[in-house]
């Protein structure tokens, strides 16, 4: 089976990046999301990743 990565409509807050990642991974959308928190808190670089993976990462059609 192959696996693709994808921005989710399914369950999407923002974007979909984090459940995205999540169903690609196969964990916890939740778990992405605040490891994206934690890194916008300390540095400042969530945001600016959560941003560029909105950009790199294809909308599911």
């Amino acid at each position: 089976m192959e696996h693709k990565l994808y921005r989710s409509d399914d369950n999407r807050l923002i974007c979909g990046v984090c459940a995205g990642l999540g169903e690609y991974f196969d964990i916890d959308p939740t778990i992405i999301r605040l490891v994206f928190a934690v890194l916008s808190v300390f540095g400042g670089s969530g945001i600016g990743l959560y941003i560029l993976a909105v950009f790199i990462i294809p909308k599911r059609s």
